[in-house]
């Protein structure tokens, strides 16, 4: 039978914190085939519509115990819709935590659930689990991916996390045996969202269940909530700092933390605080760390709190870690491109995210922030993205599928060891008069490889500022209700545009976001060098700022490798002639067509940067003149429509010449 939270229904948001809270459900008094959410007083949806379209339905196709049991499954590529939500009570920031399920992901299948550490929904993945296709657990938070581990596909199999909140550990068992230890970046649980992330995702659940014990707070006591010292490359240096949290009723004003790094001891002394309560402080260590080949470890230690020797709870004193740090591929560059806008309340989260990846991994990682609906938009990048993403914020790290930025950290770790097939290096030519930045880049292939290889080329800028309102940024991190975001939670829900910096702004991409097809041979034999010429204008920006951002795109589409530098470094480096398959100076692209396949009319969006006169062709494919007309552009984003009704079906183009260059579009009409 399923039993209810041990706590009368309708009291159950509103008791003492102080209260047990126990929560199990097997599903066998549902009615198969009907939604979950109106047969139930506890479980509701994304869209807090019970019995809509991201509801799911009670199946007994298969079960665990009983008859019935829940089946998640999904068509499209960016997932859904089904989209469950579980609340546990909370949020829980302190206590004990327990958590099972039971799943059976059919051969080939995946699977994945969240848990949201707030109770307003996308304000904060505590924890991310990905169930993978090939049969592996991958446990992210924030920050880091915490476990990966293997699991048995076609197969029922007891999915259990045991939390200490007070400390921030956590424990994964599969089938009651233990899997590995972490911590999460953040304190807080909400609820658990079910959620088919991909067209490959299917998983059954069955007994589901829950246990929260509650912490009293002594009279003094400092926890050890987070040792933030990140896994990274062998070799990379890392700043250290524990989170301390005052888990007493008692102000905080003095400690000392005892840290041991790989078997070197280290003390610091903390003083002239005040943690309030329930308050966090974030101490920073002196010595840094140096991550070694091989198993790391590291403990931390808090004692003397106040000065008054032992405190109230020593199971929370101490925290430790441990992990093994990854060998980076030769010359690998990772990059990740971050769609984001000005005008969406979440980005601030992409934000932070590709900052704090850009310091923690610099010379190995290079953000660029595609923005949409703002002053800053490329108008090219930002329609190259789009069929890639399915909101904001989200990122792409090297064209892997998409993800939420807060977890880029777990894709680069997996592109970071690659050794790619080529390496680039950064070149430049600037003419002061005209402000025209020539750029080469030059492609040494250290593998023999075959296929269609692209090349690519970004500007980006940074401390990008503006007074108009569209650099406003809007803020749903204000207020701290929906966490801690790098000091957003500190900033009004709009941050006026004053107060605001933008980084890895992505000013420009040549020739397009997929890049030039064919600038390379077919089969390309070990040690052979290609080079490529770019032009930009930088007039609008400041070139003390910006980096040029080289990529190599490897033929399945996702990025081999890339390489950034300076405008000042490429100066330096100077300038080589091209000598690639196609030695075209590569410029922007300035125009696009949509849609794409069209049906009668298109729409051609032309991108100047002054008023201008446009020509247009519309030709098919042996050339035939299907339309021609003559425009006016003004400076900014124009758009044309096409009426080809009465035009067969097939494939055509557009010629479109603005200031003597001239770009080709294909297009399709069905």
């Amino acid at each position: 039978m399923r039993n209810k939270f041990l706590l009368a229904a309708c009291a159950f948001f509103a008791i003492s914190a102080n209260a047990q809270i126990n929560f199990t459900d097997n599903f066998e008094t549902y009615t198969v085939g009907s939604a979950l959410g109106p047969q139930s007083p506890d479980w509701t949806t994304w869209s807090g519509t019970q019995g809509g379209a991201d509801d799911v339905l009670v199946s007994n196709a298969d079960a665990h115990s009983g008859t019935k049991s829940l089946y998640f499954s999904s068509t499209a590529a960016t997932g859904g819709p089904q989209d469950v939500i579980l609340p546990f009570g909370g949020p829980h920031t302190k206590g004990t935590f327990t958590f099972t399920t039971w799943f059976k992901i059919p051969a080939g299948k995946g699977g994945y659930f969240n848990f949201q550490g707030t109770a307003v929904l996308g304000g904060l993945y505590t924890l991310n689990t990905f169930f993978t296709n090939t049969g592996l657990i991958s446990i992210t938070n924030t920050k880091e991916e915490v476990i990966n581990v293997p699991y048995t596909q076609g197969a029922w199999f007891e999915f259990k996390l045991v939390a200490d909140l007070n400390t921030n550990s956590w424990e994964l068992f599969v089938d009651n045996v233990s899997k590995g230890k972490f911590q999460c970046a953040d304190f807080s649980i909400n609820s658990i969202d079910y959620y088919p992330t991909n067209a490959t995702d299917a998983f059954y659940v069955d007994d589901v269940a829950f246990a929260y014990t509650p912490f009293t707070l002594p009279t003094l006591n400092g926890a050890m909530g987070y040792l933030g010292i990140s896994n990274g490359l062998v070799s990379q240096q890392k700043e250290t700092s524990v989170t301390v949290r005052n888990l007493g009723t008692t102000a905080i004003n003095s400690f000392t933390i005892d840290m041991n790094a790989n078997g070197t001891a280290s003390s610091q002394n903390f003083t002239g605080l005040n943690i309030a309560s329930g308050a966090n402080y974030n101490a920073i260590l002196t010595n840094p760390v140096t991550l070694i080949a091989g198993l790391n470890t590291f403990t931390s230690k808090i004692s003397n709190v106040n000065g008054a020797g032992t405190d109230g709870n020593v199971a929370d004193d101490a925290k430790t870690i441990s992990f093994t740090p990854v060998q980076a591929g030769k010359d690998k560059v990772v990059v990740a491109e971050e769609a984001t806008g000005t005008w969406c309340g979440w980005c601030p989260r992409g934000a932070v995210a590709i900052d704090a990846m850009s310091k923690d991994f610099e010379g190995f990682f290079q953000g660029i922030a595609v923005h949409n609906g703002d002053p800053m938009v490329d108008s090219v990048y930002d329609k190259g993205i789009a069929p890639f993403i399915s909101g904001y914020p989200s990122a792409l790290v090297d064209r892997l599928p998409k993800i939420d930025p807060s977890a880029t950290r777990v894709d680069f770790m997996k592109r970071i060891v690659l050794t790619p097939v080529g390496t680039l290096h950064n070149g430049a030519v600037l003419n002061t008069s005209t402000n025209d930045l020539h750029v080469s880049v030059k492609t040494t292939f250290n593998t023999a490889t075959t296929g269609n290889y692209k090349i690519a080329c970004v500007l980006v800028e940074d401390s990008v500022k503006g007074t108009a309102a569209g650099y406003n940024q809007t803020n749903y991190y204000a207020g701290g209700q929906n966490g801690v975001m790098g000091g957003y939670e500190l900033k009004p829900a709009t941050v006026p545009a004053s107060q605001m910096r933008y980084d890895h702004v992505a000013r420009a991409i040549a020739p397009s976001f997929a890049g030039m097809s064919n600038a390379y041979p077919a089969a390309i034999a070990a040690g052979s060098e290609y080079s490529h010429a770019f032009q930009f204008n930088i007039t609008a920006w400041n070139k003390n700022k910006m980096h040029i951002v080289s990529m190599l795109i490897a033929p399945d589409g996702k990025i081999e490798n890339a390489k950034s530098t300076t405008i000042e470094e490429a100066l330096v480096n100077g300038y080589v002639m091209p000598t690639g398959v196609n030695n075209t100076v590569i410029k922007p692209s300035f125009a696009s067509v949509y849609p794409n396949p069209a049906e009668g009319t298109i729409s051609l969006q032309i991108n100047s940067k002054a008023s201008a006169t446009a020509d247009l062709l519309v030709v098919d494919i042996n050339g035939k003149i299907i339309r021609k007309s003559t425009q006016v552009v003004s400076n900014g984003t124009t758009i044309i429509p096409i009426v080809l009704n009465g035009v067969a079906s097939g494939n055509y183009m557009v010629l479109v010449t603005v200031d003597n260059q001239t770009q080709t579009i294909p297009f399709e009409l069905k």
